[in-house]
């Protein structure tokens, strides 16, 4: 069984790429593109070497990775605002058919399809120098058969969304430029800190963040530790209490609930995703439309960005999201 927060964010992915699977057959396989050559420049060996510690261990990164495989977005995001240009990563399906929006990747780097899980032999193929994922490996066995040929990094212990920050930083280590990461953060953070500074009404205000895959249930952030969380503390805001009560009472960390537990979802704010539907589908929902707090309808793309958060993504999803925190602080004119 995946662990919850992990099929959370597959899940998105998952939706997404059923509804799209007519699109993609008419338009071709990402799987036709041709790997890059390999590069004949030899990497430069770390000073000390770097170790990442992961939920299938720890991996040791000893020279400076030139040939890098993202296997999910943060990690994409991650390697792209550092500089380095994947050879191959993997798409989301739910994205829109131009991309990532906050994204611009080479032209030359391979598609990698993850739906029906890691094409670990296509990956091995690419003669990568260094595989990193946030959750796309989602069992032992294929992090074992990746990481006896390459070093690779899985996502961290624990069942949480990794705080972007912290990927930054490993980033910084194993790139062997912590002021660049350094940079990246602040930047990063700037348009954030900004915004909680102009909105200081939200300091206490709960918040909740969720999506319902029609006709199936809802799922609901419930650890104010994941990554997906810390954006929204940042303004003072507090998980709401009755979903932290509900994830304490499951054991999970991203809330598996019925449509009838609009409870849930009573929080001062509420960024919410409709997954494989439309705003017609929150009739399901009993009491949606009573809800007592700022509802933030969003679209898939700004809902990623928030649930698996990057230092590409939160300036973009901050964007998305800022009338309706405006609205929520009780901003005139929101």
């Amino acid at each position: 069984m995946l662990r919850s927060s992990r099929m959370w964010r597959m899940v998105l992915a998952l939706v997404a790429a059923v509804l799209l699977a007519g699109t993609a057959a008419a338009c071709g396989s990402d799987d036709d593109d041709q790997a890059p050559a390999a590069s004949a420049t030899p990497s430069q060996t770390l000073s000390t070497p770097v170790t990442v510690q992961h939920v299938y261990g720890s991996t040791t990164i000893k020279t400076i990775p030139k040939r890098v495989v993202t296997l999910d977005l943060q990690w994409t995001d991650v390697m792209l605002a550092m500089g380095v240009q994947p050879i191959a990563y993997a798409v989301d399906p739910g994205m829109p058919a131009s991309g990532v929006p906050w994204e611009k990747l080479p032209a030359d780097a391979t598609k990698i399809s993850v739906t029906d899980g890691l094409p670990v032999e296509k990956i091995l193929a690419l003669h990568p120098d260094l595989v990193v994922a946030a959750y796309a490996i989602q069992d032992e066995e294929t992090y074992k058969l990746l990481s006896a040929s390459v070093p690779t990094i899985a996502g961290p212990p624990g069942d949480a969304v990794p705080a972007w920050q912290d990927l930054t930083h490993t980033a910084g280590q194993f790139l062997n430029d912590t002021a660049k990461a350094d940079k990246v953060i602040a930047d990063a953070d700037a348009p954030v800190k900004a915004a909680a500074a102009e909105l200081p009404q939200l300091k206490g205000k709960t918040f909740a963040l969720a999506q319902y895959i029609v006709g199936d249930s809802m799922y609901i952030v419930g650890d104010p530790k994941d990554g997906s969380s810390l954006f929204f503390e940042e303004f003072g805001m507090k998980l709401y209490q009755p979903v932290l009560d509900e994830a304490a009472k499951t054991g999970e960390t991203r809330v598996n609930v019925s449509t009838e537990r609009a409870d849930l979802l009573r929080a001062d704010l509420l960024a919410f995703l409709i997954n494989g539907g439309d705003e017609s589908d929150l009739g399901d929902i009993p009491g949606f439309d009573q809800l007592p707090g700022t509802v933030a309808v969003l679209d898939y793309a700004t809902i990623v960005g928030l649930n698996t958060p990057s230092p590409l993504s939160i300036p973009y999803s901050l964007d998305k999201l800022r009338p309706y925190l405006d609205k929520t602080a009780g901003k005139a004119g929101a």
